[in-house]
């Protein structure tokens, strides 16, 4: 089975794109999605797409402190 940091890779460079490219997340994982260049449109909608896929409720709180793909890994997991 896949780890949640695989699972969110997978998931961001399937549905999220900056310019017409999918987003590259090779690179470290404490960068929010808003510095790679993503809308924030896009990120409520992919927010609202990772809380279907690992049955999660985000919070008001959460949103404001989860703000990179290492801290939405963590989470997740926790």
């Amino acid at each position: 089975m896949a780890t949640t940091e695989q699972r969110i890779r997978q998931l961001v460079s399937e549905n999220l794109e900056v310019d017409g490219q999918p987003v590259d997340l090779s690179g470290d994982l404490n960068t929010g999605l808003g510095a790679l260049g993503v809308s924030s449109l896009d990120v409520v909608a992919f927010a609202k797409l990772v809380s279907e896929e690992f049955n999660i409720t985000f919070t008001i709180e959460d949103c404001e402190t989860v703000d990179t793909i290492q801290k939405l890994i963590d989470h997740i997991d926790g």
